[in-house]
């Protein structure tokens, strides 16, 4: 993709939002929040004399000492470039069903990314919600994974991640690396390929945690799809029933996946496709999911990983009916 010329300093991002919004005047109005490892930030601006009165920016600026040899800053490189890319092309054909944040405007420019987006909170989703969710929050959230992951069963991840969620086996060697536990480390390539050779694919949003929810009156909406790609969709719903808990347990979990897999057949209402077979299929392949994500989890926060006593439970169950299978 040719790049733009830099836009040093607030003031060039400003014009540019400017003429991408066709507003007068722009303020920089409050900052949101800082990205992941310190490479840009997300902040609000106020239009003056356009069809919307603020948006959000995600200005994108790798710090100066990363290295392109680099895998870590090569992994968040390609992230921005495949969120761009799902804004882009993907983004319209989910918001008749599962709602994201539209895209003003979007460019990579030789000193990073910026994405002009729409601004959520004016759209009426301006709640946030911490651990501690209540049913119908949750109910929320299920429902909006069941549409997103109907609208793009058989989609190729063409643009995106050929395989999505940050933790993803091939992007991360060196966690895999570091696991101590050699029947977990042995076993990765092999969940790996369990998730990868299920016949039902779809696109997975690849970080669906809480925070990356936005709730409004009824309704909710998600944001932050730099791991967007191919995929099970057990691999968001396992990450996201593990991440609004204290401790990564849902003592509901069997009925919170009954709940996702009935909102899961009406959106699939009117399609041709076989939802027993499945259902099936991806019932079997949670347990496989949520190991996925303990891997990781084993390689990268160690400290954390020792203590959950949930998790290590999980993983201990799945990899002794892998060993009875491979018998």
């Amino acid at each position: 993709m040719p790049t733009r010329p830099s836009m040093h300093g607030d003031a060039r991002e400003l014009r540019f939002i400017a003429r991408a919004t066709g507003a007068t005047r722009v303020e920089r109005g409050d900052h949101i929040q800082t990205l992941w490892s310190g490479y840009g930030e997300l902040y609000r601006v106020h239009l003056h004399g356009a069809d919307s009165d603020t948006a959000v920016i995600k200005s994108v600026k790798p710090p100066r000492q990363s290295r392109a040899s680099d895998r870590s800053h090569a992994r968040k490189c390609k992230s921005y470039d495949v969120e761009l890319a799902w804004y882009r092309t993907y983004a319209a054909r989910s918001n008749a069903d599962c709602r994201v944040p539209s895209l003003i405007a979007g460019e990579k420019t030789d000193v990073g990314w910026l994405f002009v987006l729409e601004d959520l909170d004016a759209a009426g989703f301006s709640i946030r919600q911490g651990r501690g969710l209540d049913a119908a929050a949750i109910d929320r959230c299920l429902a909006w994974l069941a549409a997103f992951h109907a609208r793009f069963l058989n989609t190729p991840p063409e643009g995106l991640w050929k395989t999505g969620t940050y933790w993803h086996l091939a992007t991360r060697p060196d966690e895999l690396a570091a696991i101590e536990d050699a029947q977990l480390r042995a076993a990765a390539p092999h969940i790996d390929a369990a998730l990868r050779a299920g016949k039902f694919r779809t696109l997975v949003h690849g970080d669906a945690k809480l925070a990356n929810f936005c709730f409004g009156d009824g309704a909710v909406a998600a944001v932050d799809f730099q791991y967007v790609g191919g995929g099970c969709g057990m691999s968001d719903v396992a990450y996201f029933l593990g991440s609004w808990s204290d401790d990564g347990s849902d003592p509901e979990e069997q009925l919170h996946l009954d709940a996702y897999f009935a909102h899961l057949r009406r959106a699939l209402a009117g399609q041709s496709v076989d939802a027993d077979a499945l259902e099936a299929e991806w019932r079997a392949l949670y347990p496989i999911a949520a190991v996925d994500f303990y891997r990781f989890l084993a390689g990268w926060a160690k400290s954390y990983w020792a203590g959950d006593t949930q998790g290590q439970r999980v993983v201990r169950d799945v990899l002794r009916e892998l060993r009875g299978l491979a018998t």
